[in-house]
């Protein structure tokens, strides 16, 4: 009886043991079982996470500026010079000229600040008619009759050099129809000048025609204003290659 006694508090005690020894782990869900040891409290310090992922990102990435050669940069620079928006322009052709009218509109054109340099075309006439004053005997009478012109307010002539009949005349103008004659020969009698006459010209004739390219609206219009001085002219808006 006392060897049951005996084998039962030993039992007892050992089952008490592994009580105490184990049992904490036995009840607790292996699922929730920290991995890693715990911390030590003193040891723990609570930061503000964006603030320091900013201080960690500044310490170790550095601002990169692309540094540009001066060549790339002049390159930019004409690059957006040429992209930049132009006004709108546009080409005239102006004509037809031929002796002191020529002279006169090229006298006249020189006033204004053309964006590109006039170019010249030719255009050929197999005959005309011309407003003039009769071959004078000598260049003493040209001379002259020159200074009844400008007192007149005649400026547009050409005095005929060459040997020949119609050496020592004066051309006042030359003109594509024997109309547009008449009417010049009409202003030039209410100007006082009573000598002039048409004649006819079969002679081959050439006339000159101003191509005035990439005009902005400024000058375009200028010229437009010079064209009133020349009636017989004609001035025409193209379309600019």
């Amino acid at each position: 009886m006392v060897k049951w006694i005996f084998v039962f508090l030993l039992v007892v005690n050992l089952v008490f043991f592994a009580v105490m020894q184990w049992g904490g782990a036995l009840l607790v869900d292996a699922s929730s079982a920290p991995i890693q040891p715990s911390l030590n409290a003193d040891k723990v310090k609570i930061i503000n996470l964006g603030e320091e992922v900013s201080a960690v990102a500044a310490s170790h990435v550095a601002p990169v500026t692309p540094a540009i050669p001066a060549q790339s940069s002049v390159a930019v620079a004409t690059v957006v010079a040429k992209t930049k928006p132009v006004g709108k322009q546009s080409c005239m052709e102006w004509g037809e000229f031929s002796g002191t009218e020529l002279q006169r509109a090229e006298r006249a054109l020189a006033t204004i600040k053309l964006n590109e340099k006039p170019k010249y075309r030719q255009v050929d006439y197999v005959s005309g008619y011309w407003v003039y004053i009769a071959p004078m005997k000598t260049r003493a009478l040209v001379d002259q009759k020159i200074v009844q012109l400008k007192e007149r307010g005649v400026a547009d002539y050409f005095v005929i050099q060459e040997v020949g009949v119609w050496q020592n005349a004066i051309s006042l103008g030359v003109f594509k129809t024997e109309d547009a004659a008449k009417k010049y020969l009409a202003k030039l009698q209410q100007q006082g000048v009573r000598t002039a006459t048409i004649g006819e010209r079969t002679s081959k004739l050439k006339y000159t025609v101003f191509l005035l390219n990439h005009l902005d609206g400024v000058i375009a219009g200028q010229i437009t204003d010079l064209q009133k001085n020349f009636p017989e002219s004609e001035l025409k808006t193209l379309s600019c290659n």
